[in-house]
């Protein structure tokens, strides 16, 4: 039950909240005495002269005001109520979408994305049903359960305790469905985040479906996993179906034995029929109460699945310097330098001693086979993963000591296949510059020989460009990507493949712009392609997480090494 008191947790932040529905619980409590003792006092005393009618209809008036009160009471508690466990939950939420920003690169490598948003959206929502219903059915039901509970001994001790009797019977019954269910309902909710992982993947790659015409085997993959999910579901509900009649039933028998023990009281004269009718009307108020207990309890087990997944995330390690570290003051010079740099990649040795040097403004090409580890050098100079040994200098500072968010706004990153968020324009531009004006965004779109496309879309910069920027060519959303980095101004530029996806024609467009980019700035280049690379100041050859080669275009070819086969191998002809 750990995880389900750490979400009542987040009550203490707002105590006075916390204060007025304890305030509304109580008042409602005390109002349901009201009713049964006017019942029992009408019927011993008042009902039997018809002279006390004026004093009848007083009592009951003052019967409807309680319960006017007591809704009234309710009315108000759950307003309150909302409001508090809406800003509970749009903590937990914030929280839980904050962690995930702090979370390394390699906890999402090994997690599905369906399922990290399941956790976020189903998860929580499951928690805010714990929430209200605990606090708006769990605080008054355990009131109401102990108020009345005192007051039925109060009333007449022996009927009282044949009438709870069956309450030790009740809270193992609860204790063995809390017990044994709990992985009935995380099996639940396991089978639901897969079927929305397969959901995720397959709109994903709808085109890939439909290229390859796989549309009936996509189908029978998602129909295998909601059918696991519907076996899981039936489990749980099986589950419930015995649980609920048999606590029905015990508290049935409670009913039957206050019949049987109250009624032979009353024929003996020990005890009042008027006595009799406010007990029978107690003993309702007392286990309506548990019943709400037992619906609480069934839906407590459901919140703790949904919590544990929940707090799984909370409570992963953070990326290390993800908040703390040392922060760059001043814009870096662009002197990098790896110095015998080793790193394992889930425990798959990736580089290996490696060793470069890049002066302020230098261009460094870096080459190799695919699985090279060439995209690794890169994810190391921006600390999405931590080296295993050596050292990664930033003008002469160790990067590993350095705040990541300070060290990576040095940095702008070109990726093979650039990444268009599901918005506009000026929207993915801004990822680079927040608030940047509209003459800085058109000057970085004209550096990236993207302002052309962009003028003939229909709204310009408030263009939408659709999920992952669907709505544009390949060509296209590399430009806008070219333009995001030159926007964010960094004086150190990682380009891996950024020409390695478009035509000939694009590719010299894409070509002219990453050169003004790289202008003035260091730049690290990952390409196959000899005319991206032959002016580099100095060429890294990469052959199995090792660098065999380094020099420039001309001392490469002149090896007659590796590079040089490659050259003739892989490489287009220079243009």
């Amino acid at each position: 039950m750990k995880s389900i008191f750490r979400v009542f947790s987040y009550l203490r932040r707002y105590p006075k909240l916390a204060s007025l529905q304890l305030v509304c619980a109580l008042g409602m409590t005390a109002a349901v005495f009201v009713f049964p003792i006017v019942t029992g006092y009408a019927v011993d005393k008042i009902l039997p002269t018809p002279a006390r009618h004026d004093e009848f209809l007083f009592w009951v008036i003052m019967a409807l005001v309680a319960y006017g009160i007591r809704e009234g009471l309710n009315s108000t508690r759950i307003f309150i109520n909302n409001h508090f466990e809406q800003r509970v939950i749009y903590d937990i939420r914030s929280d839980l979408y904050g962690k995930i920003q702090t979370l390394p690169l390699n906890w999402f490598d090994t997690r599905r994305t369906g399922d990290i948003m399941t956790r976020i959206v189903e998860d929580v929502t499951n928690m805010e049903r714990v929430l209200i219903d605990g606090i708006e059915q769990g605080l008054i039901a355990i009131l109401q359960f102990l108020g009345i509970g005192i007051f039925l001994y109060f009333l007449n001790p022996v009927v009282a305790g044949w009438a709870t009797l069956p309450v030790p019977l009740l809270a193992i019954g609860a204790w063995f469905y809390a017990t044994n269910g709990r992985d009935r309902y995380k099996n639940q909710r396991s089978a639901t985040s897969d079927l929305n992982s397969l959901l995720h993947d397959n709109i994903s790659g709808i085109r890939q479906i439909k290229s390859y015409a796989a549309e009936s085997v996509e189908h029978s993959r998602f129909n295998t996993a909601s059918e696991h999910l519907r076996q899981t579901s039936l489990r749980m509900m099986r589950w419930w179906a015995v649980y609920s009649p048999s606590m029905s039933f015990t508290r049935s028998v409670g009913y039957v034995l206050v019949l049987g023990v109250g009624g032979s009281s009353v024929m003996q004269g020990t005890l009042t029929i008027g006595e009799f009718t406010s007990f029978l009307l107690f003993l309702s108020l007392f286990y309506e109460p548990i019943d709400r207990l037992n619906s609480l309890n069934q839906m407590l087990l459901s919140g703790r699945a949904a919590a544990d997944r929940v707090f799984e995330i909370l409570d992963a390690e953070e990326e290390l310097h993800s908040a703390t570290g040392e922060i760059l003051t001043t814009k870096s010079e662009g002197e990098v330098v790896f110095e015998n740099v080793s790193f394992s990649y889930q425990e798959q040795p990736t580089l290996h001693e490696v060793s470069i040097s890049a002066k302020p403004g230098q261009t460094i090409a870096l080459v190799g086979t695919t699985g090279a580890g060439k995209t690794t050098v890169l994810s190391l100079l921006a600390r999405f993963y931590e080296k295993d040994s050596g050292r990664i200098l930033l003008d002469g500072k160790d990067i590993s000591g350095l705040n990541k968010p300070s060290l990576r706004s040095q940095l702008a990153y070109v990726t093979q296949e650039p990444f268009l968020f599901n918005g506009t324009v000026r929207e993915n531009l801004e990822l680079a510059k927040r608030h940047a004006s509209d003459d800085e965004i058109w000057a970085a779109l004209t550096a990236a020989n993207g302002d052309s496309f962009v003028k003939a879309l229909p709204e310009q910069l408030d263009t939408n460009v659709g999920e992952r920027g669907v709505k544009l060519s390949g060509g296209e959303k590399q430009r806008l990507s070219i333009a995001r980095a030159l926007l964010k101004d960094a004086p150190i530029l990682l380009l891996d493949e950024a020409t390695a996806s478009v035509d000939s024609e694009t590719e010299s467009q894409i070509q002219a712009a990453l050169d003004r980019l790289m202008e003035n700035r260091t730049a690290f280049v990952i390409a196959h392609r000899l005319s991206t690379i032959k002016n580099a100041d100095r060429i890294y050859v990469l052959e199995k997480g090792r660098v065999i080669e380094q020099g420039t275009h001309t001392d490469l070819l002149a090896m007659n090494g590796k590079y040089s086969e490659l050259s003739h191998r892989s490489f287009l002809p220079a243009t």
